[in-house]
């Protein structure tokens, strides 16, 4: 005589296990489209934000609060090209040498410039930027801006020709 084999024909557990997975699904996919909206809510918003400033075509120029306490023999300066003309910056670096002034370094600008040539300088020496330009006839003076401090090679001063 056979047997059967005995049939479960009702498994609440896997129902159970099949309902939760369900839910969680639900909930990771709330979640997910919970962040994408607050990430791309945060990004817009900071992207509105910074297209909302308005921008300056005209450089900052700012007037000598004191006298140049650096000499020029002590004044390092950086002459970078920033208008793509070959040789520009080591003509414009013998010329600055030839006032006297230290040259720590010659070489092409991070990015080209389309605008005037400009003195830059870092802070405290305003004054030695401001009479580095009148020495250069360049009208363009501004505190350092996009350059780090260890590129300077010691230099007070970074004079970036521009087009014009």
């Amino acid at each position: 005589m056979e047997h059967a084999v005995p049939f479960e024909a009702v498994r609440p557990w896997r129902t159970a296990a099949v309902v939760a997975s369900g839910v969680a699904a639900v909930e990771l996919l709330a979640l997910i489209v919970t962040a994408t909206f607050l990430l791309g809510h945060s990004v817009t918003s900071r992207g509105a934000a910074a297209a909302a400033r308005p921008v300056s075509t005209k450089p900052a120029t700012t007037k000598p609060a004191q006298r140049a306490v650096l000499p020029r023999t002590r004044t390092r300066v950086i002459v970078l090209n920033g208008n793509g003309q070959a040789g520009a910056a080591a003509s414009e670096a013998a010329a600055i040498r030839s006032r006297g002034y230290k040259i720590s370094a010659v070489g092409n600008a991070p990015q080209a410039t389309h605008g005037p040539t400009l003195v830059m300088y870092r802070p405290g020496f305003a004054a030695e930027g401001h009479r580095l330009a009148r020495d250069a006839g360049v009208s363009v003076v501004t505190a350092i801006n996009g350059l780090r401090p260890g590129s300077l090679h010691r230099a007070q001063l970074v004079i970036v020709l521009g087009a014009s």
